[in-house]
């Protein structure tokens, strides 16, 4: 998921969704002044119906003094924790003055409305309730037509609405308290998330670092490889070679019939080119020259036809999958271990028909040379070979450097199968 993200542009990605967390630190921040504002203006637009003269002037001292309430809270608030000391001396300070100015006119319970939203968030959870509840007798005072109640009537009314009130806001404040316990547990899982992402980031830059020193690894070891294989080459191809032109040439010398002379130097002639080719095929072997212009496919492709051309035998190459470009160390041991299984096939197998099949898949990349020749027991060791060749044991080697596996499936009279499955590690 991290790789598709990163890997999308900004157009295309979705626009941020609302945070609702924003929306009520905004209206716990302006939602008092406006609230006061229209309170005090409903109060004014019924003073001459809900107040006395006598009772103006106070009523204005008190919206005045929760004015400045307001903006003594603004100016504190900011960088303080919840339900702090000053939360707690605001929150009361500010309902008793919504519950005095409520008793002057019952349209300022606008005002004192605001004690139901932010009774959590100012106060500790003990405190919750009576915070509620002294919200509720303000609202009930209010809703029966003012306080103190002038009849019985009035008070049977504010009984049942503070009832009511208390009722709904015990309620709605549990209803906030299990949003925020869900809150709290989202805002968990998505710190657990990020948790597990910033873990999933490292391991994944800790297993490139890994696989970057395995290939380091491999190429060094495959340096080491290739020392060892040319010197057994030489010395037991182009080495014995030439021995054994220099016996043909002393015999050469030695001989007192022309014919016999001739024989030996035709012999020593052979010997010489054969060993020019054995020359030129270690040095080839050095660097894998077919991956200089061509990609793995094409590379193998073109071995598979030349090797079917020099021994006479039909060969057949497949590629399935989508071939992609593969680490140049990936690449170079699957044709090394291409070339080294055509090789066994021609020395021993005595093949009609050898198929070499090179398979991608999302991880890993295989790699099946099949033929049909005599095939041989796994289970017994093979001889070892006077060419000193890497042989079935130096295939395993290259593979398992590069954390990939050989397998052999063969019986005596029914062919031989190479299976060799490494990690696909694409081209940096």
């Amino acid at each position: 998921m991290y790789g598709m993200l990163s890997a999308m542009t900004t157009d295309q990605l979705p626009a941020p969704a609302p945070n609702p967390a924003e929306g009520w630190k905004m209206f716990f921040r302006w939602g008092p002044y406006g609230l006061l504002a229209l309170g005090t203006a409903m109060a004014a637009a019924t003073a001459g119906h809900m107040m006395t003269a006598a009772e103006t002037y106070p009523a204005g001292v008190l919206a005045a003094t929760a004015l400045a309430l307001e903006l003594w809270w603004t100016r504190t608030r900011p960088g303080r924790p919840e339900q702090d000391p000053a939360a707690r001396a605001y929150y009361t300070a500010r309902t008793v003055l919504a519950f005095l100015l409520s008793w002057l006119n019952p349209f300022f319970a606008i005002y004192a409305v605001i004690g139901y939203f932010d009774a959590q968030e100012l106060l500790p959870a003990r405190w919750v309730r009576p915070g509620l509840f002294a919200t509720a007798l303000t609202m009930a005072g209010s809703q029966s037509g003012g306080l103190p109640p002038g009849s019985a009537t009035q008070w049977v009314a504010l009984g049942a609405l503070y009832a009511l009130n208390a009722g709904l806001a015990l309620l709605f404040g549990h209803l906030g308290m299990r949003e925020a316990e869900a809150a709290e547990a989202r805002a968990a899982t998505i710190a657990a998330l990020e948790r597990a992402n910033a873990r999933l980031e490292q391991a994944l830059e800790e297993n490139a670092g890994l696989q970057a020193q395995l290939l380091q690894q491999a190429r060094e070891a495959g340096v080491g490889d290739e020392r060892r294989r040319l010197a057994a080459e030489i010395h037991d191809t182009i080495a014995q070679g030439l021995t054994g032109i220099i016996a043909q040439l002393r015999a050469v010398d030695a001989a007192e019939d022309p014919r016999t002379a001739r024989e030996h130097l035709e012999r020593a002639q052979d010997l010489a080119r054969r060993s020019l080719g054995e020359a030129r095929r270690s040095v080839q072997n050095l660097s894998p020259t077919a991956l200089a212009h061509d990609a793995l496919p094409e590379a193998l492709e073109k071995t598979v036809a030349e090797w079917g051309e020099q021994t006479g035998t039909r060969a057949e190459f497949t590629v399935t999958g989508t071939a992609e470009p593969l680490h140049d160390e990936i690449e170079a041991t699957l044709l090394r271990i291409a070339q080294e299984a055509l090789a066994n096939a021609a020395r021993h197998a005595g093949a009609d028909r050898v198929g070499v099949t090179l398979s991608y898949m999302d991880d890993e990349v295989t790699l099946d040379v099949r033929d049909d020749g005599r095939g041989f027991d796994p289970a017994v060791p093979p001889p070892r070979t006077a060419s000193g060749g890497f042989g079935l044991g130096g295939m395993r080697a290259r593979a398992e450097r590069l954390a990939g596996t050989v397998g052999i499936e063969s019986e005596p009279g029914q062919g031989t199968a190479v299976s060799v499955r490494v990690p696909l590690v694409r081209h940096d």
